[in-house]
């Protein structure tokens, strides 16, 4: 139905009560929030999905282009036994969608997995941890459910998403990439941890500079004093004085 599309953000896990499953709310940045998705959700994930079909190269693959089909897909995704389908919101507005569904135990095997259909955050939203946020909240929904295995199937020549699975450690599997549940929190929490200290480390950087820029500014302009004034010295020696002067 729906393909993975793009990913953004960072986060951490933080539990909330739900009186059907557990869900979970990861506080990363203000104003950033990813929750269930529920029935009045359904307009915005649909301009959520037709956003990320005209984003993608092959958005053909991604989803239909037909909203109504579109809804009743994601509505049908959503009553599924095991669906799970998310929304992030950034100051209120949503931003990003996450959906997947929990499959197994069934008579073949005693397993139970993950599988991740579609990530997408808008362009205007990323960098904010939404992306991020929306994975650990899944990957915790994986764990308690007692998956081991996380499966995606990123789209025919999704470079961007390859290098993003493959930098969390999902390895190819057949058509998909799989992870295992504990494997892919480490590497978040790891990845929320790093883009932490980058962004501290540029803000120091930050003020580093303007403090050398600042300097630099401040010896410049005593050099220009110090300039002018052996200027004027020298021009004030150079002139003869009212009692040197000769008189004819």
């Amino acid at each position: 139905m729906i393909g993975i599309g793009a990913i953004a953000g960072r986060g951490g896990v933080d539990r909330l009560d739900h009186p059907h499953r557990p869900v979970w709310r990861l506080p990363v940045r203000p104003g950033v929030n990813v929750r269930p998705a529920g029935p009045d959700d359904l307009d915005s994930l649909v301009e959520l999905c037709l956003s990320a079909r005209t984003e993608a190269a092959v958005g053909a693959q991604l989803c239909t282009d037909d909203a109504d089909r579109l809804r009743d897909q994601l509505g049908l995704l959503m009553a599924v036994p095991g669906g799970l389908v998310l929304v992030g919101t950034v100051d209120g507005t949503p931003a990003g969608m996450l959906l997947a569904r929990l499959v197994g135990p069934s008579l073949f095997t005693d397993a139970v997995g993950l599988n991740l259909e579609a990530v997408y955050v808008l362009p205007d939203a990323r960098r904010r941890g939404l992306g991020h946020m929306m994975l650990a909240t899944i990957a915790q929904e994986a764990d308690e459910a007692g998956a081991v295995d996380v499966y995606a199937t990123p789209l025919p020549g999704a470079r961007g998403m390859q290098r993003f699975l493959a930098r969390l450690g999902f390895a190819p599997a057949a058509a998909h990439r799989v992870v295992t549940t504990s494997a892919l929190q480490r590497r978040l929490a790891h990845e929320g941890a790093t883009a932490s200290t980058t962004r501290r480390n540029g803000l120091e950087d930050l003020i580093a500079r303007r403090r050398q820029a600042r300097a630099s500014r401040t010896a410049a302009g005593d050099q220009a004093a110090s300039i002018s004034m052996h200027v004027n010295r020298a021009v004030q020696m150079r002139r003869p004085s009212a009692s040197s002067t000769t008189t004819w």
